[in-house]
């Protein structure tokens, strides 16, 4: 009887634990059209987007490295050219930089499930972009490379991400661009020429979003993307913000724990931002 009566309060508890995360989960509202979710120093806020995206190329760069300048290369110009690793002068405004809004942009750069299937990565497109690398070939270069396909490139992540919206294809997201040039980053991590000899497109990760508490109430501008790669599984925030990297803090932490990487990026985003959860 004892142990019958033990069964059943552990059954009832786990019970309640279920109800009440699912409770939490569907007291998230459904992001719009044009809206994500992100978070604020712990809080759910919600993103509105007004503009589309921008990717900024300065005049004496070279973005996409075939040893002519920007100012007098105009085919650098027909594709975005958004490079994490990138760090531009100047926003879309030509306001300098460093007074710009930040947007943390958190990938998840592990496995959960310990995915070696090259097959699992995102697929291509209906119209790629010349060179960009995407469905088993994307995953056979991530195998090949990291010993995994990461979540940030699944097709079905295992984990909670803030873009894509559940309704979105993967590799897509609202107002963003659906391709990212990883030949900075790769060169760097030396998995790559370096200096790049070309750009390496792939497919828009699937990401989680974090911005500074004193501008989760705010009206659209442009925000700066400061790619973040989350390595440390623990570290991944949950949906409702229960646990993870939710505050500027936790990101610090983290990457002063070598937990996660960050760098900046010429990739800029226009949006106002509120709290919906406290």
């Amino acid at each position: 009887m004892r142990i019958y009566g033990l069964k059943a309060a552990l059954g009832a508890a786990l019970m309640l634990m279920l109800a009440a995360n699912q409770g939490m989960a569907q007291s998230l509202p459904t992001p719009g059209p044009n809206q994500t979710l992100g978070f604020g120093n712990g809080k759910i806020v919600e993103f509105t987007y007004t503009e589309n995206f921008d990717c900024v190329d300065e005049p004496t760069e070279d973005l996409n490295f075939n040893g002519i300048l920007a100012q007098v290369d105009p085919s650098e110009l027909y594709i975005p050219i958004c490079q994490p690793g990138n760090a531009p002068t100047f926003d879309p405004t030509g306001a300098p930089v460093k007074r710009t809004d930040k947007l943390y942009v958190l990938i998840p750069f592990f496995s959960s499930t310990n995915d070696t299937n090259p097959a699992d990565a995102i697929p291509c497109p209906a119209a790629t972009v010349p060179g960009e690398v995407c469905g088993s070939a994307l995953g056979t270069f991530l195998v090949s490379n990291f010993g995994m396909v990461p979540e940030a490139f699944e097709a079905t992540p295992a984990v909670a991400v803030q873009c894509p919206n559940p309704s979105d294809p993967a590799g897509s997201c609202t107002m963003h661009g659906d391709t990212v040039d990883m030949s900075l980053v790769l060169a760097t991590l030396g998995k790559a020429p370096n200096p790049p000899t070309g750009n390496i497109f792939v497919p828009l990760p699937n990401h989680s979003h974090l911005i500074t508490t004193d501008l989760a109430h705010k009206k659209s501008v442009w925000w700066q993307i400061i790619a973040v790669l989350v390595e440390n599984p623990t570290d991944w925030p949950a949906a409702d913000g229960s646990s993870g990297i939710t505050t500027l803090k936790q990101l610090n932490a983290a990457i002063s724990a070598s937990g996660a990487i960050e760098v900046p990026s010429n990739f800029f985003l226009f949006f106002g931002s509120k709290i919906i959860k406290k």
